[in-house]
C-alpha cells in the first residue's frame, strides 16, 4: 500500500490494494515529514480510494472503489462513501452518514449527523464557474435530510434538519427544517407524513 507522511490506522481496518493514504496536499509536495491520514477502527478502505494528509476519518467507516478525499476533512463514525465519489477537502462531516455512488462534494462544505446523500448527487461552492472567484462557499447540510438521486445543491445553501430534497431538483436557496424541496428550480412543500423522522 503506497502511502505517504505519518498514518495512524485503527485496529481491524481491513485495507485493499492500491489504497493510497497521506497523500500530500500542495503545501507538503516538497515534504517528507507531515501529518498523514487517521482512520479508526473496523473500517473497510477499498481498491483505488485515495485519502489525502490531514484527513481524520472516525471508526468504522467504509469507502467503496476509486473514492477521493482531499485535504483538512474531518469525517465521523459509521460513515459510508460510495464508489468514484469526490470530497474536495476542508469538509466537515458527521457520524451516521450515507454518500452513495458519484456523489461529487466541493471544498468548505458541512454534512451534519444521519444524512442521505444519493447517488450522482452533485453539491456546489462556485457561484460563478469558471472565473471562481475567493467567495467560495460550499453548501450546509444539516441533521437527518435526505438528498435524492441526481440533485444539484448550489453554492451557500443550507438544508434544514429533517428536509428531504427530491431526485432531480435543483436547490437554488435554503430550505426550512422539516420540509421538502422539489423540482427545478426546487420549491418548497410540507413534508408527506411518511417521511418525517
Amino acid at each position: 500500500m503506497p502511502h505517504y507522511g505519518r498514518n495512524s490506522i485503527g485496529e481491524n481496518t481491513a485495507i485493499f490494494e492500491n489504497v493510497i493514504l497521506g497523500f500530500p496536499s500542495k503545501d507538503n509536495l516538497e515534504r517528507k515529514d507531515f501529518i498523514g491520514t487517521t482512520i479508526g477502527s473496523n473500517g473497510t478502505i477499498r481498491t483505488g480510494t485515495v485519502v489525502y494528509c490531514d484527513v481524520v476519518i472516525g471508526d468504522r467507516f467504509g469507502s467503496g472503489h476509486n473514492v477521493i478525499i482531499r485535504e483538512h476533512t474531518t469525517i465521523g463514525n459509521r460513515v459510508m462513501v460510495g464508489s468514484g465519489s469526490i470530497i474536495e477537502g476542508h469538509c466537515k462531516i458527521g457520524d451516521d452518514v450515507r454518500i452513495q455512488s458519484m456523489v461529487y462534494i466541493p471544498t468548505d462544505t458541512y454534512i451534519g449527523n444521519g444524512v442521505f446523500i444519493g447517488p450522482n448527487a452533485v453539491l456546489t461552492n462556485d457561484p460563478y464557474p469558471p472565473l471562481g472567484g475567493t467567495d467560495l462557499q460550499g453548501p450546509v447540510i444539516e441533521e437527518n435530510v435526505s438528498i435524492g438521486a441526481n440533485a444539484t445543491i448550489l453554492p451557500g445553501v443550507r438544508i434544514g434538519r429533517g428536509a428531504l430534497v427530491a431526485a432531480g431538483s435543483v436547490v437554488t436557496k435554503d430550505v426550512p427544517p422539516g420540509t421538502l424541496a422539489i423540482g427545478a428550480p426546487a420549491r418548497c412543500r410540507d413534508l408527506p407524513s411518511q417521511f418525517k423522522r
